[in-house]
């Protein structure tokens, strides 16, 4: 990709629009190419070797001009750059940009995106868990920006008073460490065993772990 410069996807880019009927021409005024029918708003098209703000902010830019803005980027190598391809494919939805992406081996395009008005929807599962979160919160922990794995959370704080209930009490029934915590789910929390800290004695019955041990020895 070292090797490639803007001027690379000029002609797939050309050759794209032309191929739909298109009248296309590059650098005209501040747009790095413009592509016009004739009938409908004129087609701005921004280039460049990948994603970036200055990307961003050209394109947007260029919606003073016109609705028909598309940004057009080299096809992305790999499952990284997919994934990056994906988050900036959503980016640019919500600012009702186009996207087109060239694979420079064979000088195809491909449409991912049509500049159109963006409907905002809500994941109301995400909302809920958001809500559920916060409300199991014991205080506020966190530093806001803290690394994720340095976060923690209303599962670790829940686990910690169960760990601390048996480093006190040793061997303990499930139930009698629901009650004597207020931690309903202790149970179902200590089965799960998401940090390695409990070992269990027998049925509904749980001890620390060494894992766990340590883990209360750091708190």
């Amino acid at each position: 990709m070292a090797h490639n410069a803007e001027t690379d996807l000029y002609h797939p880019i050309k050759t794209y629009w032309e191929s739909r009927g298109y009248a296309v021409k590059s650098e005209i005024a501040a747009a790095d190419v413009v592509a016009i029918d004739g009938q409908g708003d004129p087609v701005v098209i921004e280039l460049k070797l990948g994603f970036s703000l200055t990307l961003l902010h050209q394109a947007t830019a260029r919606q003073s001009m016109t609705s028909q803005v598309y940004v057009a980027v080299p096809k992305w190598r790999g499952r990284v750059g997919w994934r990056a391809f994906k988050a900036n494919l959503a980016l640019c939805r919500r600012l009702e940009l186009g996207v087109l992406v060239v694979d420079l081996s064979d000088g195809s395009v491909k449409e991912y995106a049509s500049p159109k008005p963006f409907q905002r929807r809500k994941n109301t599962k995400r909302t809920k868990r958001l809500h559920s979160e916060f409300d199991r919160r014991l205080g506020d922990p966190n530093q806001g920006g803290a690394r994720a794995g340095h976060v923690i959370t209303s599962h670790r704080q829940r686990s910690e008073i169960c760990a601390k209930f048996l480093a006190e009490h040793g061997p303990s029934r499930g139930a009698d460490v629901a009650s004597k915590t207020d931690i309903t789910e202790a149970t179902r929390l200590m089965g799960a065993n998401l940090y390695g800290w409990f070992d269990r004695v027998e049925r509904g019955t749980y001890t620390l772990s060494k894992a766990g041990q340590a883990a209360i020895a750091r708190t």
